[in-house]
């Protein structure tokens, strides 16, 4: 049962959430609740009652974790709270996302359901990159990016430890559940229910005569090899640039099912976050008039 003694709260880097922080300080007086926030992050934009913290701490310490901006923030907070499996809710502050749940006006309610535990808990696969002997995580993708003035990305998939197709594009992106509806569906890759288990494998604009995705079971070994004819790639995580490698480096992937915990209030499906943010009802045409 989840114990309310700490919120930590995660800003959008550049949004004004000055409104939003004196909500959950608000609540949180009442409560007797602590808030604490990157000490980076709050200074300047708090109002003086959240105690700062470092990335650890916060990890650490909160028993909830409020991430104020969109699924950018969201990410940055599934990653921060891997090691306890914090839940996390997601406040949308501005264009509607697929991980926030709340909008600004029910953030109050929201909380009081949470600490009355009218609340479910969706668990979310993570992603592990091994390179070279350093890991790095994601909750969206891992891509192989073609570094500009550079050739294509060139790489070889190694499933279960056997080489089993070679994709060149400009980019190829291994991609969670969750991170289904980002690089990978602007890529022509298929949108996947959260709920399922497993990776996906995409090429962006293939060169390769095999030019379709993959999907793989969480459980099956997965490496990526940077071949002799590639150009350098640069290899990102969640958007964020990790490194570059060269030909011949192996990139080993890790499916890590129920990495994370999003608060659901019941309020809005997976399905219904998708149709709104791609609108799509009333988007097909007939031939009636």
């Amino acid at each position: 049962m989840l114990v309310i003694r700490a919120i930590g709260i995660v800003l959008h880097p550049q949004r004004n959430c000055a409104n939003v922080i004196d909500t959950i300080t608000g609540w949180a007086k009442a409560r007797d609740t602590e808030i604490i926030g990157l000490a980076d992050e709050i200074a300047g934009r708090t109002n003086g009652q959240v105690r700062p913290v470092n990335e650890v701490e916060l990890g650490e310490q909160a028993d909830l974790v409020v991430s104020l901006g969109g699924d950018g923030t969201m990410l940055r907070a599934l990653r921060m709270c891997i090691d306890r499996r914090t839940p996390v809710l997601g406040v949308n502050l501005g264009r509607l996302g697929f991980l926030a749940e709340v909008d600004i006006p029910e953030l109050g309610d929201a909380l009081s359901a949470i600490d009355e535990h009218r609340f479910t808990v969706e668990p979310r696969t993570g992603l592990c990159a091994v390179i070279d002997g350093d890991e790095f995580i994601a909750f969206n993708d891992v891509a192989l990016v073609r570094v500009p003035g550079h050739g294509m990305t060139e790489v070889l998939l190694h499933v279960e430890g056997h080489p089993f197709v070679e994709y060149a594009a400009d980019a190829v992106v291994v991609a969670t559940p969750t991170g289904s509806t980002a690089y990978n569906f602007a890529a022509g890759g298929p949108i996947v229910s959260p709920r399922a288990e497993g990776l996906l494998v995409t090429p962006a604009a293939p060169h390769s005569a095999f030019n379709r995705a993959l999907f793989l079971s969480h459980g099956e070994k997965l490496a990526l090899e940077v071949m002799p004819g590639s150009g350098e790639v640069a290899v990102e995580a969640d958007g964020r640039l990790v490194g570059q490698v060269r030909p011949g480096t192996m990139i080993e992937l890790l499916a890590l099912p129920g990495a994370a915990r999003v608060v659901r209030l019941g309020r809005t499906t997976f399905y219904q976050r998708t149709q709104r943010k791609f609108q799509l009802i009333g988007t097909v045409r007939t031939d009636e008039s």
